[in-house]
C-alpha cells in the first residue's frame, strides 16, 4: 500500500524521481573515474576491468539494478510529462516559460535518446556483440583486453562520433536535471536556487567534457596502442 501510495501520488514520483536520478549521476561519477583508467595505458583499464570481472555475479545484479534504476527513472519521467499535459490540455495561447530552459523543455527527449544509448553501450562494451572482430581479445597478463577494445572502437569515426552525441545529451539532460533533483526533494529555496542550477550546470560539463576526452584523445592519436 506505501508503494502504491507513493507512486500513485505526483509528489511520491517526483521523489522518487529525484532520488533514482541521484543514484544515476553518482554511477556516471563514478564510471567516468574508471573509465578514464584508459589515460594511464593498457595495464590501468585492463587491471580496473579484471578487478570488476573477479567479483563475478555481484557485477551482473549491480548493472541489472542500475538498468532497473535507469528504467524506472525514465518510466516516471514519461508519467509525469504525459500527466502534465493532461492536467492542462488547452495550450495558451501566449505561452511564457519564465524560468524554463531549452534543456528543461526537452528532458524527456534526452531522456529517450540515453536510453537508447546505454542499450547500445551495453551491447557494444558489455555484451560485446557490436564489434565481434575485438571483443575477445586478451593482453600479455591474459586479461581481456579493453583497452586495445576501446581504441580499436574509437579510431572508427562513426562510432566515436556516436559517444560524442550521446554526451551532448546527456550535458543537455544533467544540465537541468541535477537542479531538477533538489528541487523535487523540497531541499532548495529562492535563495539556494540559482547557486544549485549554477552548479548542476557546471556538474554537467565537467561529465561531458570528461567523457568526450576519451573518443577524441583516440581519435585524433592521443591515445593509441
Amino acid at each position: 500500500m506505501g508503494m502504491q501510495m507513493l507512486f500513485g501520488s505526483s509528489v511520491g514520483k517526483k521523489v522518487i524521481m529525484a532520488t533514482t536520478g541521484l543514484i544515476l549521476v553518482m554511477f556516471v561519477i563514478v564510471h567516468l573515474i574508471g573509465n578514464s583508467s584508459v589515460f594511464v595505458g593498457p595495464d590501468g583499464i585492463n587491471a580496473y576491468a579484471a578487478k570488476l570481472h573477479s567479483l563475478g555475479p555481484v557485477v551482473w545484479l549491480f548493472r541489472l539494478v542500475m538498468l532497473g534504476v535507469f528504467l524506472v527513472h525514465i518510466w516516471l519521467g514519461i508519467k509525469l510529462t504525459l500527466e502534465n499535459k493532461m492536467a492542462r490540455p488547452v495550450e495558451y495561447a501566449q505561452k511564457k516559460n519564465l524560468r524554463t530552459s531549452y534543456a528543461a523543455q526537452i528532458m524527456i527527449y534526452t531522456g529517450v535518446v540515453l536510453l537508447i544509448f546505454v542499450i547500445y553501450h551495453l551491447f557494444h562494451f558489455t555484451v560485446r556483440v557490436t564489434n565481434p572482430d575485438i571483443s575477445h581479445l586478451v593482453d600479455a597478463a591474459g586479461r581481456m583486453d579493453v583497452y586495445s577494445m576501446v581504441v580499436l572502437s574509437f579510431q572508427k569515426f562513426f562510432i566515436a562520433l556516436t559517444y560524442v552525441i550521446a554526451m551532448v545529451f546527456l550535458l543537455l539532460h544533467l544540465s537541468h536535471g541535477i537542479g531538477s533533483m533538489f528541487q523535487s526533494s523540497g531541499l532548495n529555496s529562492a535563495r539556494t536556487l540559482p547557486t544549485i542550477e549554477t552548479v548542476g550546470k557546471w556538474v554537467a560539463i565537467v561529465l561531458m567534457v570528461g567523457y568526450v576526452s576519451i573518443p577524441i584523445s583516440i581519435l585524433v592519436g592521443i591515445v593509441k596502442l
